[in-house]
């Protein structure tokens, strides 16, 4: 078995592969300032707890946007699961082809999920990712598979944390859709402004990307925690696939390793 590991800005996903299989996959809140040592014991704990054995886990792999995780992770998986895993860095093999200006700017996360996209659903079109995370990013992969750019927005979690903290009186609420648009109370006034405000920001950007591609025959994709929320209020997205970033990372690991090690 194999574990993938995506260390976001607010969470840290898991995921446990047995081949193919995914056997269990779970998050974890991130956070600087737990030591090796206590991931380590969470990561055994939340395993054990869910019926895989520590000792079957023997490769991994992890990407990261918080540096400062780095060493806590490989360090972890070293004395815990005594393998030492690979992280998707400069060097690591990934066949994107990339048009950026700067590619090592390029946020691991994003470069995953553009993998993964081409590999599950490449299909001759272009192809544009949306991933609600911390923050929202668009990728933009052209019909011949290359990454050509994209948008990075405010997250849904963010911009309500913002709300709130600015405000002397505002509540801090449930990301969900209210019922109306036109909303009779405090609660449902914040909800209708984040979900209906971030449907219309997708709405617009997929609809300026399709514009500048000169073509309306794309495959939209939408992944992260919030994808099912605003997808619900929107006609753009054509796939919610929540485990993009984790099946990535699996491809890469299979890709990368030199042990065979599934």
């Amino acid at each position: 078995m194999i574990i993938c590991i995506d260390i976001g800005n607010t969470n840290i996903k898991y995921a446990v592969y047995e081949g193919d299989a995914l056997k269990v996959s779970f998050r974890v809140a991130t956070d600087l300032k737990k030591t090796s040592d206590e991931y380590g014991a969470q990561l055994v704990e939340m395993l054990s707890i869910s019926g895989v054995s520590p000792a079957a886990v023997k490769g991994g792999i992890f990407s990261s946007v918080v540096p400062s995780l780095d060493y806590t992770i490989e360090h972890m998986l070293l004395v815990y699961f005594k393998f030492t895993p690979l992280q998707l860095a400069p060097g690591l093999k990934t066949g994107l082809k990339m048009r950026a200006d700067n590619a090592r700017e390029v946020g691991a996360d994003r470069i995953v999920n553009n993998v993964c996209a081409l590999k599950k659903y490449g299909c001759g079109k272009p192809i544009i990712i949306v991933d609600f995370g911390t923050a929202t990013t668009f990728n933009v992969l052209s019909a011949e598979g290359e990454f050509i750019g994209g948008v990075i927005a405010p997250g849904l979690r963010g911009s309500l944390d913002s709300l709130v903290s600015g405000t002397a009186k505002l509540p801090r609420v449930e990301i969900e859709a209210p019922k109306s648009v036109i909303a009779t109370n405090t609660v449902t006034n914040m909800q209708a402004g984040i979900v209906f405000g971030f449907a219309g920001l997708v709405e617009y950007i997929v609809k300026k990307i399709k514009k500048e591609l000169k073509s309306d025959d794309v495959l939209t994709v939408a992944t992260g925690g919030f994808s099912e929320t605003i997808a619900r209020e929107t006609k753009c997205i054509d796939v919610i696939d929540k485990t993009l970033t984790l099946e990535g990372l699996k491809y890469l690991y299979d890709l990368n390793s030199t042990e065979g090690e599934k």
